[in-house]
């Protein structure tokens, strides 16, 4: 489905997408393929598309395609920033660059969500430029998503949400509070969980585990009325499911993050040569044929589309960098089902109920 309604129900108001059209080793073919296979989506008649970059390129790519005009926009912008350049000072250099002008065309209302599958920093760095904090969060987290044996919500949804995996290396308590807070409210629209399960990356499930960051925010949320917090878990719990929103700094995140995703590739490569190898052995991977073509789509980011920044008043959703049309169409979708929902109305609340920190001495020992 295109776009979903918010929890609460009730009709979606009309919707901006804007998407950065030059961003990602595809761009701007595929991006403006995804964008026209979109506009053809029934299910997507409250969605309009916002395409942000060169113009005439553009133009000559839509004329070949089949697609609803009346649903794409393109607003010209004659620069953009390459894959490998260094985002300060590419931004600096390139102020009509087309991440930069997608992200303001949204601080000025005339959008409510950004995609890209550009640079990370530069897209990161722009969204800091052009966008507002929201009142409460110290630090933004940009989240991504990994498969799980456990499925989740309505959807029946395998994935569950890492935060933060990037943004903000070096956290305090009052950062990892916040990211759970993002995470339950993004993840309750994502995956139509009303009650996702909440938990910090530790190396223990007792409270006390951890660095001192980790200790203060497991004594914090497991007060706050509005989380469902389930304590620690360990690395291993991550890919069993055991939690629909894992909060770690950063760097944890990162490092774990780039872990899941070698997992799979290194499954399926292994598979590859030890049925080359032996007859016994490809006899067993013809048996297990079906469960590797599960893990393959499980954890096949073309699917989930891309990794959500929070904590800012507009959603932005990075793509993977070698994004196809398939995987853009995704990250459009996310980012209708998550924009205009109240998404940054609910962060705000739920950091209004976060319990302040204890006193000394009444943690858990």
């Amino acid at each position: 489905m295109f776009a979903s309604s918010p929890p609460s129900g009730g009709t979606r108001a009309p919707l901006t997408i804007a998407i950065d059209a030059m961003g990602g080793d595809y761009a701007p073919e595929e991006v403006v393929r995804a964008a026209a296979a979109l506009s053809l989506e029934p299910s997507g008649r409250n969605v309009q598309l916002l395409l942000v970059g060169d113009a005439t390129r553009i133009n000559a790519l839509l004329h070949g395609l089949r697609h609803d005009a009346e649903r794409i926009a393109v607003h010209h912008t004659p620069e953009a920033v390459a894959m490998h350049e260094p985002p300060h000072e590419a931004l600096r250099r390139k102020p009509a660059a087309s991440i930069l002008v997608g992200a303001r065309l949204c601080a000025e209302g005339q959008a409510q969500a950004l995609v890209s599958a550009g640079n990370t920093g530069a897209a990161v760095l722009a969204c800091r430029q052009m966008w507002k904090r929201i009142p409460g969060v110290r630090k933004t987290a940009l989240a991504a998503v990994y498969p799980t044996e456990m499925r989740r919500g309505e959807k029946d949804d395998p994935f569950s949400l890492i935060l933060d995996v990037g943004a903000t290396l070096d956290v305090t308590d009052d950062d990892l509070c916040a990211f759970a807070v993002m995470g339950s409210a993004y993840a309750a629209r994502i995956s139509r969980n009303p009650r996702p399960r909440v938990a910090l990356l530790s190396n223990g499930s007792e409270a006390g585990k951890g660095p001192a960051e980790v200790v203060r925010a497991h004594a914090r949320l497991r007060r706050h009325p509005g989380i469902h917090f389930v304590g620690n878990i360990e690395g291993v719990d991550i890919p069993r499911g055991s939690a629909d929103v894992v909060v770690c700094s950063g760097f944890v995140g990162n490092v774990v993050l780039k872990m899941l995703e070698g997992v799979s590739e290194t499954v399926v490569r292994l598979a590859s040569y030890a049925y080359k190898e032996r007859l016994l052995w490809r006899v067993g991977l013809m048996m297990l044929s079906g469960g590797i073509r599960r893990l393959k789509d499980l954890t096949d980011w073309q699917q989930y589309g891309g990794a959500p920044l929070l904590g800012f008043d507009h959603l932005f959703i990075k793509a993977h960098g070698r994004s196809r049309a398939r995987a853009l169409q995704n990250a459009v979708k996310v980012a209708a089902r998550g924009a205009g929902t109240g998404l940054a109305e609910e962060i705000q609340e739920g950091l209004r109920l976060m319990p302040p920190p204890q006193e000394s001495g009444e943690g858990d020992g």
